[in-house]
Order: C-alpha cells, then sequence, then structure tokens
C-alpha cells in the first residue's frame, strides 16, 4: 500500500470510528450471532494473492461487525466497564503507527520515560503512599501473577528462582477473590491445594479473624505462608476487604500483601473514596485497571509496588544482547515483569489524563457513583425487587423476589429475566453468585451512559419481572 492510500483509508476509517461513537447505541448491545455463524462467512485457506482494501473494509463491516458485542454501548452494564474515549483512540493510532517496541530504555527512551512520570502522577491522583514506584502491566491478572512471583521469591530468600518451589508456600484470599488468584496460584508453582479461600462476612469482605486462624493454623503443620490478596472491588459486588486489618496481620507475619484494585481502585481518583486505602502503608503491591473505568483503551494495568528491589530481582535478566551502556542510569521495564516485549502503554494513559485532566476524570466516576445510587434507590423502593450487596462504587446486585419462593425457583426466574433484559439489544447485564443466591448484576461505568440510559435498563428489567 502506498502511502496516499493508507492516507485515504486512514481518514476513512477515522471517519468510521467517529461515527461509530455516535451510532453505538444503534446496535444491539450483545452480539445476535450463533456459534459457528462469523466461521461458516469465513474462507477455510488464506488468499494466495492481496486484495484491495475496500473488499476488506466491507467484509469487516457486514461479517466482522454482526459478530461484535458492543462494550462502549450506552447500555453496556455488564461485568465491569472497559472503556476507551476519543484521546485514547487517537493515541493507540499513534502507537500503531510508531510500532515502537519498548523493553528497554535504549528501544525508545521516551517509552521508558514518560511511563515512569505517568505511573508517579496516576500514584499522586489515587493516594497511594508516597515511595510506591509503577509499571504498567497488560492486566490485572499478570500483575497478580508477578505478586505472588515476588512474594515466593521473598519468601524462600530467592532459592525457588534457583531451584524451584517446595510446595509449602502458602497464599490466602477471600473466597470473593477473583479467580485470576487461583490461575496465578498454580501458575507460580504454590499448587491450588496451597490456597486457602477465607470466609467473606455478611458483606461480603474478608473476615481478619478467619485469615489469622488460617495463618496459624499452617504454621501450627509446618507450612509458610507467604502472601494474603486483598481485594478493593470484588467481581460479584464490588466488596472491600478490610486493608487495615488485614495490614496488621500480614506485618505480624510477615506476609506480602498484594492488592486486587482492578474496578474499585479508580474510584481513590475521589478524596470522599480514599477511605478504602486506609492501612495502605502495609502494602506490598497493589494493582488497578485504567482500562475499565478510567477512559483508558484496553489493556493498560497500573501495578505498584513498594520495594522494587524485590520486584527486579525476581524478574532480572542479564543477556549480553540486551546490556547497555546506560542500564545503571535507567529503569529497563523488561525487568518488571514477564514480558520482555512492551507496547508503549504509556502513551495513551498519557493522553487520557492530559486531556480530561484530574477533575474531568473526577466527574466521570462522580457521575457514575450517582447514578449506581439512583438505581440502588430505585431497587429498595419497589417491593418486588430486593438489594443483593451494598453498593460500593457503581455497581449494584440485585434480584427480583416472589413470596415464599425457594431458592432454587428464584434463580430459575431471575435468569429467565436477565435473558429476556438482554434480549432486548438496549442493554446488557450479567449475573453472580452471593452466599449462594442468584443476583443479577448492575455495573455502571461506560463513559457515553447517561441517567436517561439507567432509567430505560430500570424500566425494561420491571416490565420483563412483570
Amino acid at each position: 500500500m502506498d502511502r496516499e492510500t493508507f492516507r485515504r483509508y486512514g481518514h476513512e476509517f477515522v471517519d468510521w470510528i467517529a461515527d461509530y461513537f455516535d451510532q453505538v447505541e444503534d446496535y444491539p448491545v450483545r452480539s445476535r450471532v450463533k456459534p459457528g455463524e462469523i466461521m461458516d462467512c469465513l474462507p477455510e485457506t488464506p488468499p494466495a494473492g492481496g486484495e484491495p482494501m475496500d473488499r476488506i473494509f466491507n467484509d469487516f463491516k457486514s461479517i466482522i461487525m454482526p459478530g461484535i458485542t458492543h462494550w462502549q454501548h450506552p447500555g453496556w452494564f455488564a461485568y465491569f466497564p472497559a472503556n476507551n474515549s476519543p484521546a485514547s483512540v487517537l493515541a493507540e493510532l499513534l502507537t500503531a503507527g510508531l510500532g515502537a517496541q519498548c523493553m528497554i530504555w535504549q528501544t525508545s527512551p521516551a517509552a521508558t520515560e514518560l511511563e515512569e512520570v505517568v505511573m508517579e502522577w496516576l500514584r499522586q491522583m489515587t493516594g497511594l503512599p508516597a515511595g510506591m514506584k509503577g509499571v504498567i502491566q497488560d492486566t490485572a491478572s499478570t500483575a497478580t501473577l508477578c505478586a505472588l512471583l515476588t512474594a515466593r521469591e521473598k519468601a524462600t530468600g530467592f532459592e525457588s528462582n534457583r531451584t524451584g518451589i517446595s510446595g509449602k508456600l502458602v497464599v490466602y484470599a477471600s473466597e470473593e477473590a477473583h479467580s485470576s488468584i487461583d490461575k496465578a496460584v498454580k501458575i507460580a508453582g504454590y499448587g491450588i491445594e496451597n490456597l486457602r479461600n477465607i470466609a467473606a462476612d455478611r458483606n461480603f469482605a474478608l473476615v481478619p479473624g478467619e485469615l489469622e486462624k488460617a495463618v496459624q493454623k499452617d504454621l501450627d503443620a509446618g507450612l509458610k505462608p507467604a502472601c494474603v490478596v486483598a481485594t478493593l472491588g470484588t467481581t460479584s459486588s464490588a466488596a472491600n476487604d478490610p486493608l487495615d486489618e488485614i495490614g496488621r496481620i500480614c506485618r505480624r507475619f510477615n506476609l506480602w500483601l498484594h492488592v486486587d484494585a482492578a474496578y474499585g481502585g479508580t474510584a481513590a481518583l475521589l478524596e470522599e473514596k480514599r477511605a478504602m486505602l486506609k492501612g495502605a502503608e502495609a502494602i506490598d503491591s497493589y494493582v488497578f485497571n485504567p482500562h475499565k473505568w478510567m477512559l483508558t483503551n484496553f489493556d493498560c494495568s497500573a501495578y505498584y509496588v513498594r520495594d522494587e528491589a524485590l520486584l527486579t530481582r525476581t524478574f532480572e535478566i542479564h543477556p549480553e544482547y540486551l546490556k547497555t551502556g546506560q542500564d545503571a542510569e535507567v529503569k529497563n521495564y523488561r525487568d518488571w515483569g514477564i514480558q520482555l516485549g512492551r507496547r508503549f502503554r504509556a502513551l495513551k494513559l498519557w493522553f487520557v489524563i492530559r486531556s480530561y485532566g484530574v477533575e474531568g476524570l473526577q466527574a466521570v466516576i462522580h457521575e457514575h457513583l450517582r447514578l449506581a445510587a439512583l438505581f440502588k434507590s430505585w431497587v429498595e423502593e419497589d417491593r418486588c425487587f430486593e438489594l443483593m450487596a451494598p453498593v460500593h462504587y457503581s455497581l449494584v446486585c440485585f434480584r427480583h423476589v416472589k413470596e415464599g419462593a425457594p431458592e432454587e425457583e428464584l434463580a430459575r426466574l431471575n435468569a429467565a429475566l436477565l435473558e429476556k433484559v438482554n434480549e432486548s439489544g438496549k442493554v446488557f447485564l450479567t449475573h453472580t453468585s452471593l452466599k449462594g443466591k442468584y443476583a443479577i448484576r448492575m455495573a455502571i461505568g461506560q463513559r457515553a451512559t447517561t441517567e436517561k440510559h439507567v432509567r430505560q435498563a430500570w424500566e425494561i428489567i420491571r416490565e420483563h419481572s412483570a
């Protein structure tokens, strides 16, 4: 493709994206294709010769778009948000055009130094303790794996990197913790049998007393407690584990404390939400996702550590072909995680923060919290519905109720209600289980969502519940 053809299609694609932003509400939120339907439209063998871009783009619109679930739709209330914004999309365009591989300082000094500055901005914006150092990972799952690997090395005096893991190290997390904890425990070599799922209270937060008893029991059994994972904004209900009490236990037993704030961490942009960070001085590592609730394209996960030397000692490698004359003076982020190759993710985060400013981002979070409080009030005022969990952020868990109905019938009733609501094409919600009870999740956080869309969702829910 020559330069002028590239320019022409570049303009056409940007125009299409701009129109998509305006027209996304016209699409059904959830794709309506059936399994295999997209594959049936695609040839089984690759083209022998190049095809014109017009044909490729037309196929994108006619074949691919029907199979897209629209995360940027204002009726998106499923899972958690995965926001973008015009500023972030433009930065991603520049990142793709530059095509930089940012593994070490020398391969793009601006990428490394911008990441260092932007992560310090973000630390200040969210009120994390001074001195914590940040790096951008792809997802919170990767960041949690990094935390568990570093905790493993600290607990074994870095022997497990050299000789392997003994199988006696133990990890602790709430029964409400994300499934990425289970996966990380397996990958990092602890073994899933050495993960202790600690009981949560009626508000779905980890019970510190149960954690302390579990740690002592393992010590008495000759095992070695290594790491506790606390959560701020659990996936099912957005519950907050009590960091201050958990931190005191971790300090008493010399345990690594990792905090998964993938969703809830963005709320710390607001001063009135900083109470969730009480006890943060005991945190060893912390992650939250700007790609969820901070208008930054997936993937962009902010990972912070209290002791960067422990992190880099866990991951650092020094092959001759990666040594440079500046290594002693700079950060080489290849040593801050699993990947060697790294995308220039800091650019989009920089664009977003500068485009909106701290106050603009705070206004977005404030509005989503207001809408969640409004939706919560509707649930509480309607005797046909029941609130299932405290509302700490912009997630509301609820269900339709029927007097005298057993739990099995309520689960079937609400599952059927959820499917009917989603079939409308105007909204998309998902479900979870809270203490064995089926609950519908209303996650408000999409950039384009307004009160009109939340009211429409409630009307659709009530209509189908009748």
